[in-house]
This record gives structure tokens, sequence and C-alpha cells, in this order.
């Protein structure tokens, strides 16, 4: 009943906007020079980059930390994070199947970086800091052939390692306070370790990029300095800028043409400089600490990414003027707003900022900044004219849609912050909800001012939801103590009240109005009367975790909800019956919103990830 079953059709999904920036060199250009490889949450995603095409590689259980792809482009590597005492996954898949060619569970907790030998006849891994370990795979027999500490026990975690260019036997570890060139000694199943000799220098290395010839190669710290040292002596070779060191530390290096290097630092420059004496060439400020730098083809293209969920994408002749190519919410996704009698535009708030997308394009057409804040909420105006939002600094902030002006600021609205707001169909009156469980009406006046009509105190927690009757006389609150109250807006008391041993997230009212459904962390679907509070029916909305969005059509005929399981369900509202189920989230699942008048489907998560989904069943009109 609650959709788990295999046989329940599948949600078609058109396209997903997300990146997870925070994973170093976590971007790739696959050899082939048309598809981008990245990670999202528990998702490996295949971007073509002729027409924006994504595919998705799915079979991690929690989130992937590392990606490589192999030198032929055959495989492509993963691996994950996990919870303490459990071994986390490296997957090799099949590029060519989209499929998982191999799994390998050995690392505890994390796998920290991954990298293919140049033959793609063996796979190098680097446990995270509960592990400590790296482990040499045979590809083609899908096993480990040994592994061995990656650092000696007077040094520090290591975190980064890099396979020789030509050698399949070599391999290099680096990390805080330890730099070392591996052998592979295949018959006796063994890899030994050869210490770099650096003098007085103790630095942390965060990433290594080896030469063509394997030569030399270059570590960036997070001191700012690139050491460069010699393969085949191991001793260090220079060490530079002398005196303009990288701000916040060198995150990514690239060597590309004629021995210049590209440097992507965590104060979000992206630097060319010599290899030589590391003299700076060029420099361009972005967006967030740079992590990625893939060049696409023999270098003429780079394609960059930051840990903002930013990527850019460069003329290495033209290094000047970055191409924004795609951009995403870098943390959970809160609400999403979808304006009246519109299927184009939708917004979506988060961590920071608002931001309004074009629907078919998935692109980014404003950016709403309110630094080092949190939006809770936000609404659209039935007139199209101005976008309401709750924030977490108890102010009500409202905007102008196409320029994002700022038209009013209500301070203090809350005093625990603003956790829920509405819009009346009149354009004239604001409803908010906030943490301390009030309900507060807001009038809005001519030239931006606003007048407080009136406080309804009856939640004793965080109101989470609000919905308004299309009269504008009536509205329905839920909040996290376990009440769902239907108020009176002509004289403001409570008409209705409706309680579970729940914490309610979220109600919607039924199109004809004569009944609510409401659900929450009881895993519950509740419908309600309007008139008495009477329960009708419950079903059984999920089998594991909380639901934490529902929408219904405007036909009343079937309602969508989402939650911690990571589903996006669609129901039908008379059966109770789930008939579709969406699987592509790889986080809690934070809203849904059905375009009114469109098929169109979209739904946010804790991952900062908006997918997009076809809405299966035809629309009547209302």
């Amino acid at each position: 009943m609650a959709g788990d079953a295999q046989d329940i059709p599948r949600l078609e999904l058109e396209s997903v906007i997300g990146f997870n920036g925070h994973v170093t060199s976590g971007l790739r250009v696959h050899p082939d020079r048309d598809h981008l490889i990245y990670p999202l949450g528990c998702t490996v995603i295949l971007k073509r980059l002729k027409d924006g095409k994504q595919e998705f590689l799915h079979g991690h259980t929690n989130n992937v930390s590392c990606v490589a792809v192999s030198k032929s482009g055959c495989y492509v590597s993963s691996g994950q994070v996990t919870f303490m005492g459990f071994k986390a996954d490296i997957i090799i898949w099949d590029f060519a199947k989209r499929a998982i060619y191999a799994r390998l569970p050995l690392h505890q907790a994390k796998v920290e970086a991954l990298s293919f030998s140049p033959n793609d006849k063996y796979l190098v891994s680097l446990g995270g800091q509960d592990d400590g370990s790296i482990a040499v795979w045979n590809i083609e027999k899908k096993q480990a052939i040994c592994g061995s500490p990656a650092s000696a026990h007077s040094a520090g975690n290591c975190l980064s390692i890099q396979y020789s260019n030509t050698d399949d036997n070599t391999f290099i570890t680096a990390g805080n306070g330890t730099l070392r060139v591996w052998e592979l000694d295949l018959l006796n199943r063994k890899v030994r370790p050869s210490e770099c000799q650096t003098g007085q220098l103790k630095r942390i290395i965060k990433c290594i990029e080896i030469a063509e010839d394997d030569q030399y190669f270059f570590c960036g710290t997070t001191s700012g300095d690139i050491l460069k040292v010699n393969m085949k002596t191991r001793l260090l070779n220079s060490c530079g800028p002398v005196k303009q060191k990288f701000s916040r530390g060198v995150n990514v290096l690239k060597i590309v043409q004629s021995d210049e290097i590209l440097v992507g630092s965590g104060d979000g420059c992206l630097t060319l400089c010599s290899g030589a004496n590391f003299k700076i060439l060029k420099r361009v400020q972005l967006e967030g600490a740079v992590t990625s730098i893939a060049m696409r083809g023999e270098g003429q293209q780079l394609l960059v990414g930051t840990d903002a969920a930013q990527m850019y994408r460069f003329s290495y002749t033209h290094l000047e003027d970055p191409e924004l190519i795609s951009s995403s919410h870098s943390s959970a996704v809160t609400a999403v707003a979808i304006p009246f009698g519109s299927s184009e535009l939708f917004a979506t708030c988060s961590k920071d900022d608002i931001r309004v997308w074009h629907v078919e394009r998935s692109k980014e057409l404003l950016r709403i900044s309110v630094p080092n804040m949190t939006c809770n909420a936000l609404d659209i105006m039935v007139d199209g004219r101005t976008i309401i939002s709750a924030w977490n600094d108890g102010k009500i902030r409202v905007f102008a849609p196409e320029s994002g002006r700022t038209l009013l600021v209500i301070d203090n609205a809350h005093s625990m912050g603003v956790t829920a707001i509405a819009g009346t169909r009149d354009c004239k009156k604001i409803l908010s909800g906030g943490g301390e469980g009030q309900v507060r009406v807001w009038e809005l006046q001519q030239g931006g001012c606003h007048r407080l009509l009136e406080t309804m105190k009856e939640h004793k927690a965080t109101v989470t939801d609000i919905q308004i009757k299309s009269n504008d006389k009536e509205c329905v609150t839920a909040s996290i103590d376990g009440a769902c109250i239907i108020w009176d807006l002509v004289r403001y008391v409570r008409n209705q009240m409706v309680l579970a041993n729940t914490l309610f997230r979220c109600v919607c009212y039924h199109p004809e109005e004569y009944q609510i459904i409401t659900s929450g962390t009881d895993r519950k679907i509740g419908y309600w009367e309007v008139y008495d509070g009477a329960a009708i029916r419950e079903l059984e909305g999920s089998q594991s975790g909380a639901i934490n969005g529902m929408h219904i059509s405007q036909d009343g005929r079937y309602f969508i909800t989402g939650g911690d399981d990571k589903l996006v369900k669609v129901w039908s509202y008379t059966e109770g019956e789930v008939t579709h189920v969406g699987a592509g989230h790889s986080g809690s699942i934070t809203c849904v919103r059905l375009c009114g008048s469109s098929r169109t489907l979209v739904t946010t998560s804790s991952d900062g990830a908006i997918l997009r989904w076809r809405f299966p069943h035809p629309l009547s009109p209302s």
C-alpha cells in the first residue's frame, strides 16, 4: 500500500539540477570529450555536453566522496562515505553499459581517493582518516591484490593518491607530513613505499599532479604553496611561489600545455602560473573555493567546479572570461514555490539565497542573496508581482520577482524565526508562522508599509505549514505540537482543531475545500473533515522515515508525497493507492510541488538537488 512494491510504475525523470562541489576533483570530463561526470548525493551523474542529456549511476548507499575515470574511458569508479564501523563501498562502473562492473567493500567509514593505472589494469584506493590504508585492486579479476597502511605512524593522515602516467606499478600518496612513491611488487603481492625527502619543509598536501612523462610531480598544500619533486630521485626540486602564496590553500592542480600549471585555490581564484618558477601569468576570481579542474581534449577547453555548486567553462586562450554552465544550491533546499497559472518558472530557497529557475531549460534566471541567513519558506503572490519569504532571523522579506529588489522587510515578525508563510488570493495579506508557535496576519499597504492585524496563539511549538482557502476567509496551519488548526480569518478565532500523535510537517486543502490531508513524522497520511475535524481515513504513507512534503493536483484526483525514504509517490485521492513511484533523490525530500497547468512535478532534497519529473496523469481542467 505504501508504494514499496516493485511492480508499481515508475515516474519519468526529466532533469536534475545539482552538483556536489565539495568533492575534490569530483568534476571529470570523459575521454570521449562528450560527457561530464560528477557526483550529487549518492548518485554519479553523466551529462552530455552537446545537448545536456543526463544519465544516472545509482548504486551507492550514502554520499559519493570521490570519482575517478580510467584513461581509456572504459571504467568510472566512485567511492562513498558510510557510518562508523561499516565498510564503505567502491564501485567500478562499466561506462558503455552504464552498469556496475564491480563492487569492492574494504575501507572503513570513507573512501578518500581513487586512481586508475594508465593501462586500466589496476585501481588504487585510499581510505579516510578512520581507515588510513591503501589497497590495490585487479580490475579484471575484481579482487584486491594487496594493501598497506598509507602513512608512517609518525606522520598524519593521507589525503591524496595519484597513479603514474606511464607505469602500471608506480603511484604516489600524500597528506599531512607524508609524501611517498610506491612500487607494486606483483609477484610477492606487496606495495613498497619510498619516502620523498622534503628537508625542513613540513606541509599538509591536498593534491598531486604528475607530469605527462613522469619526470617530476607537483603537490599543492594547505599553506598555499606548490612543491615540485623529482620522481626518480624522490628529492624536492623547488617550492613556490616564495612571496605571494595562494590564499586559503591549493585545492587542485592541473598541468596544461607548454609546462604551465592551473591552480585552484580555496579563495575561489583560478590561476595560471609557470611550471618553472611558479610566476603568476593569469588569474580569474570565481564564486566558491575551486575544487575541480578538468580538461576537455588536449586542454583547449577547461571545466572548473567550485564548492558553491557552480560549474564554469573556459577557453585556455581566454582564461579571463569564464562561462557559467551550471549552478545549483550547495546546501539543503527548504521550499519550492510555483507562480499561480504559470508553468514556465519556479522558485526555490535555501541557506543564503532564493533562486528563480526556468522549467524547461533548468537554468537559473535570478538569485536573491541574503548572506548567512536561511530561508525556511517562500510563496509567490497570485498576481506574480512579489515573492514573500520566511527567514530564520525572524524577518519576513518581500522581493520583486524580476529584479530581485527588496520591496519590504518586516523586522521581528517572529521571535524564534519565521518557519511558514502564505499569501492571500487578494494579495493584500500575508500569513506567517513562527518557531514559537504563533500565527500572525500582516496587511500590506501602499508605499511599502505593513500593519500587524492579528496574532493567533494556539500552537505550542513550531508552525510548519500554512494553507489558505481560496476565498481568503479560512486557513489551516500545521505544527510539530501534533495539532492542525483551522482558523477563521474574518474573526481570527479557531474553527476546528485536528490532533494526532505526530509532528505534522505538511497539510493540504482538497480543491473543493471540504477536506484536508495531513502528514508528518508518523508516516501516516490523514484525511480530515474541515467542518467538524473528524478523521475520515488514514493511509500508511511510507515504510521508513517522515513525510516532509505533500501537494495535491488542481483537479483533486491525485496527490504527491515525499520524505525521508527518498521516494516521490503519486497517490490516487479517492482510492488511497500509490499509482507511481519516483526514485532519484539521494537525500531526504524536503518539498514537492506540481505545476498547476502543466504536467511538471518539482521535488527538492536535503543534498541541494532539484529534480523535475513528468507527472504521469492527464489533468482535467479545474
